[in-house]
């Protein structure tokens, strides 16, 4: 057997172990809490709201501990099960030209691979989703959903690949470097596309209409020195009863959206404070300094990927038996999860502290009491677990743990 197939295998299994045996301490966790509301939100969550986020917790859970084995499985099966070798015999004897082969056989794999991810999709949609009463959408708009997004990936992604696989035949030993920076630029792009081009293929977004909260929201813009290019209401009640709001967008085309069922829950002043804690981001330059972060690990990941194409063991070792600057990339994709899990917590580490610091940004520019109901009723209406095991949440926990982010926000109320 090929070092670097044990290699792999023992990254592999390191990574899934620790993935599921957090998973488990999570539920077990979270179900050893379930019969009774945690003390900091006694007098604001009932029983039954809270046993109803730990069961939707449980559920989600049982289903991630399944899709990870079957992608497991899968991974395993593409790799040195032969999958991908035989995706690119196939597209080379099927198609002359070496470059269209590759982007043959890499598409091929991708589709497969969403091809398999539609069951869990249905069944988080359609059995979880609609048992705990979140889901809106239909089996129609559904279908539509999955065929718009693969026209996208084919229409925006396809033309993306086939340029850095011709960037990688063609420019030579740095061909990584050029391979970055497009990808960087690709990505800005999108960024600033996505709010008027890609985002209104699947919601429908509606301007606010004048009145005591747009007032209220364009008082809190003024104060932070904010401009944005609308104001906006997101019809996510037709897929999901979650609500959410969120900035999105770079330059002159930012826009703050709402999801509708953001708006019927909270009062002004709570939509305030929940505006206000979005502005912290930007104000704090989280945006930027996770575009910089991201930037970084990317041009780390293609110079790591610039030395391993030239290195046989790299395919032998992963399944495949002709080398090419397609599979290397494919194989990379695939497999650097496998090596990069542990680096998850400083991820987390920095975004919940980015969380920490927008909510202190938001308390000084609303009430942080308003804050603290808003985020009390969002927990209720998403069905967010209040106890999350503390080193699950530490793995995979972007925002901070409901009571420790309360807690934080009480210091900040002003007498």
């Amino acid at each position: 057997m090929n070092s670097f197939t044990i290699v792999f295998l023992i990254a592999l299994t390191l990574s899934f172990s620790v993935q599921f045996w957090l998973a488990q301490r999570h539920a077990a966790y979270v179900a050893k809490h379930r019969f009774a509301v945690p003390e900091a939100f006694k007098n604001t969550v009932s029983l039954e709201a809270h046993q109803k986020a730990a069961d939707y917790t449980l559920e989600k859970s049982k289903l991630g501990n399944i899709d990870s084995i079957v992608g497991i499985i899968f991974l395993l099966l593409l790799t040195l099960g032969g999958g991908i070798n035989l995706a690119f015999e196939f597209w080379a004897s099927s198609i002359a030209n070496p470059l269209l082969a590759g982007l043959a056989a890499v598409a091929s794999v991708f589709l497969f691979m969403t091809l398999v991810e539609i069951p869990t999709s249905v069944y988080q949609t359609f059995v979880i989703e609609e048992k705990f009463g979140f889901n809106k959408s239909t089996p129609q708009r559904f279908i539509k959903d999955q065929l718009l997004q693969l026209a996208l990936v084919a229409a925006i992604g396809m033309p993306l690949l086939a340029l850095i696989l011709w960037v990688m035949d063609s420019i030579g030993s740095l061909w990584w470097l050029w391979a970055w920076g497009i990808l960087i630029s690709f990505s800005l792009l999108m960024s600033w596309l996505f709010p008027t081009v890609i985002a209104p293929l699947f919601n429908k977004f509606t301007p606010m209409e004048d009145g005591s909260l747009k007032d209220r929201i364009q008082g809190l813009l003024s104060r932070c020195g904010f401009n944005s290019n609308g104001i906006f209401i997101m019809d996510g009640s037709k897929r999901s009863g979650h609500g959410n709001a969120y900035f999105t967008g770079l330059g002159n085309n930012k826009r703050i959206v709402f999801f509708d069922t953001l708006i019927s829950s909270l009062d002004d002043e709570e939509l305030e404070a929940i505006l206000a804690h979005e502005l912290g981001h930007f104000k704090c330059k989280h945006t930027i300094k996770m575009m910089v972060a991201t930037a970084i690990m990317s041009l780390i990941s293609f110079a790591i990927l610039g030395w391993l194409i030239d290195q046989p063991w790299f395919y032998n070792g992963l399944g495949v038996a002709q080398p090419s600057h397609a599979a290397a990339l494919l194989l990379f994709m695939l497999v650097s999860s496998s090596f990069t899990f542990f680096m998850q917590p400083i991820s987390a580490y920095f975004q919940r502290k980015f969380e920490f610091e927008a909510d202190d940004f938001a308390s000084s520019h609303a009430k942080a009491e308003k804050l603290i109901s808003s985020l009390v009723k969002l927990y209720e209406e998403n069905a967010s677990t209040l106890t999350p095991d503390p080193l699950y949440s530490a793995f995979h926990y972007s925002h901070p743990p409901a009571a420790i982010r309360i807690a934080n926000l009480e210091s900040k109320i002003r007498v």
